[in-house]
């Protein structure tokens, strides 16, 4: 069973605990670089960032769905 993650605080948690973090599917992982958190797609090796950029209004907004 999947466990539902639901903030960014709990994505974060999640991967610096060494857990591995879906978004929507199987195929993207939540990963973490030079302290940055990003969302990679596994079938293009395309890179976003977990959530909007700090010290904007979209800040608090993850840039997915679905985080288990």
């Amino acid at each position: 069973m999947k466990h539902k993650l639901n903030t960014i605080t709990e994505i974060k948690n999640a991967v610096d605990d060494g857990k591995v973090v879906h978004v929507g599917n199987n195929n993207s992982t939540v990963i973490k670089d030079n302290n940055h958190y990003y969302i990679k797609y596994a079938w293009n090796n395309y890179y976003i960032r977990l959530h909007g950029k700090e010290g904007t209004r979209y800040e608090n907004e993850l840039n997915g769905t679905d985080f288990y």
